[in-house]
This record gives structure tokens, sequence and C-alpha cells, in this order.
């Protein structure tokens, strides 16, 4: 597969319908109405309108702490027994489907892990959602979670007639790739070990390999299979992306033009300032070295603008060159940020 194939048939898949997502309460997606009420704002193609924030999530500590989960209020919101509430929260809901279908997404990736911390009201809640966002597009659903219970829950809510991702299965949760046969799943095989995550390439690759090997020995075909290296956030150690990266060219040598190789790109950029450079970065580094699939947000990150940057324009070559774990501490690209030349 050529780097033009994958840039021409690069799967996106939709991050964004996840309860973890948050928005801050300075920011301008949060607003205070006449009644001194916050109100989380979203825009519609008939204008805006404003959400409410459920009482429980104003008890929070996230939101004491300046964070609003949005999504989890839209989904508290639809499922309520208050007509008005419902009303407004499908409405968010199939907003964000809208943009996120509008935008390129093959899948949608959905996750209901905070809606609450009891298993059961998790379950309760994905079986709603699937049903729910399937009924508003034609797009494929991806079914997260980091429990079980919870992707059987809804895999078992899907349409039989409509390709489903599971997300996802590693060596720690192998069973999952029982559900994947069970429901003629693609799946994302990350490549998490036993005891905990990856610290380098070789642990990436042989952890990934033997997930990939698993699948395959089910008889899950190499081109439902899309592997996960795990990125994490460059800010934490200056390896991370050169690890993740040159395990996405020893994955895509090895398993060869079939198999999709992906992962959560925006992760790269945590705790780190205009995040959408580096994502952006680390995107096309990351379809250079073999990924044709990322979990991302089409809307903030169309793949028309990350395909076309500017890759020899100065901004550019500082995120590029912090991700290649030339810049330590990120002190040259953060400094770069406090003179103002990274707009």
């Amino acid at each position: 597969m050529s780097l033009q194939d994958r840039r021409d048939n690069f799967i996106i898949i939709g991050e964004n319908i996840h309860t973890t997502r948050i928005v801050l309460r300075k920011g301008r997606f949060v607003v205070q109405g006449e009644d001194g009420a916050e109100r989380i704002r979203f825009t519609t193609p008939d204008g805006d309108r404003f959400l409410n924030m459920p009482e429980k999530m104003q008890r929070s500590a996230d939101f004491e702490e300046g964070r609003v989960k949005y999504v989890q209020a839209g989904i508290h919101a639809a499922m309520s027994d208050n007509a008005e509430e419902v009303e407004t929260g499908m409405a968010f809901l199939q907003n964000m489907v809208r943009r996120q279908v509008e935008a390129g997404a093959h899948f949608l990736d959905l996750n209901v892990d905070e809606i609450s911390i009891r298993r059961k009201e998790q379950e309760a809640a994905m079986r709603w959602l699937v049903p729910t966002i399937a009924g508003m597009c034609d797009t494929p659903l991806s079914i997260d979670s980091s429990c079980i219970g919870t992707i059987a829950a809804g895999l078992e809510s899907a349409d039989s007639d409509r390709p489903v991702m599971l997300n996802s299965a590693s060596l720690e949760r192998l069973d999952a790739l029982d559900l994947a046969v069970q429901y003629n799943c693609h799946v994302i095989a990350t490549a998490a070990g036993f005891d905990g995550m990856p610290q380098n390439t070789e642990e990436r690759v042989i952890n990934a390999s033997q997930v990939v090997d698993a699948a395959v020995g089910k008889g899950i075909p190499l081109n439902r299979i899309y592997i996960d290296p795990l990125i994490f956030p460059i800010s934490v150690d200056a390896e991370f992306g050169i690890h993740c990266l040159e395990a996405i060219r020893q994955l895509r040598e090895k398993y060869g033009s079939e198999v999709h190789i992906s992962g959560g790109f925006s992760n790269v950029s945590f705790g780190i300032p205009v995040r959408r450079l580096v994502n952006d970065a680390f995107t096309n580094l990351a379809v250079d070295a073999g990924a044709d699939s990322g979990i991302i947000d089409p809307v903030t990150s169309p793949l028309a603008r990350v395909f076309s940057a500017d890759r020899e324009s100065g901004p550019y070559k500082l995120a590029e060159s912090m991700l290649l774990g030339n810049d330590e501490f990120c002190k040259t690209y953060l400094k770069a940020f406090r003179a103002g030349e990274l707009k």
C-alpha cells in the first residue's frame, strides 16, 4: 500500500461520542443564562441551542475544577423522563452525529463508561445509545468500553445487517475476540500487555502481534483488524512518538497491506498548546510510517487540511521535531509558543 493509497483510503473512526469528552466552563461552549445557571451551547443548522447541566454533574469534582463532560450531559438529557430535556438531548446528539458524518467519519465510536460508576447503568446506557445513534445515520458504529460487558451490551443492541466495530481487544481481554467472531465485527487490536501499557517499540509490536495472530486464528480476516499501537502524550516522554511510529513501520512490514493500522492520534498532544498543529503533524508522520486509519475528530482535524499542511513551515517543523524526539521536554516548542511563533 503506497503512501498515496493510505491517504486516499484513510479510514476515520470518529472519536467524539464519548462521555469522557470535556469542554471548559470558561470556554465558548458554556454560557450563563439570565437565571444564572450555566448551560452547554451547541450550534445546529437552525442556530444555537442550550443544554442544561445535570445536577449530578454540577456536584462533581470535574465541574468544580472547571471541566464539563458535555456528551455525558447530552445523553443524560436524552434518556431523562422530561420531554423538553429529551428533545434537547436528542437534538444535541443528532448534531454531533451530523457533524461527524458530514466531516467524513467511516465509523462512529461510542463510549458510555463515565455515564455512571455502576456497571449495570453503563450497560443500560449503551443498549439505549447504540440503536439511538444508528437511527440517526447510516454510518457504522464502533462499540468502545473498558468493560467487556458494556461492549457485549452494545453489540447485542446493534443492527445485525450493518457493519460494526469492537473497540477493543488486547492480551488482557482476548475474550473480546470471541465477541468479534460472534457478531462478525471489525475489531481494534491494541498493544496493551497482560501487565499494563507497553514501554517501547518492541513491546508494542510483540503485544499487538499476539492479539492479531489470535484474531486470525479465530477466523477474523486481516482486513477487519485495526491495530492500535497505543499513542501516549509527547509531553510525558520525548520518546513516546518515535516508539509508536517505529511500531507502525514494523507492524505494516510484518502484516502487509491488508491489515489496518490506526490509533488515537490526538492522545499525543495532551498537555501541549496548539494541539491541532501537533495532531496534524503526528497524523502525517503516522501515515508516512504505515497507518491507514485513525481514531480522530474529523471536524477539528479534517484530512484535507492535515494532508495539505505546509510541512516546511516553521511551526510545523517545530512540532515534527518534538514528535520525533529531538526536543527534550518540549522546551523549544514551548518557547516558540510563548513567543507567539506557532500561530
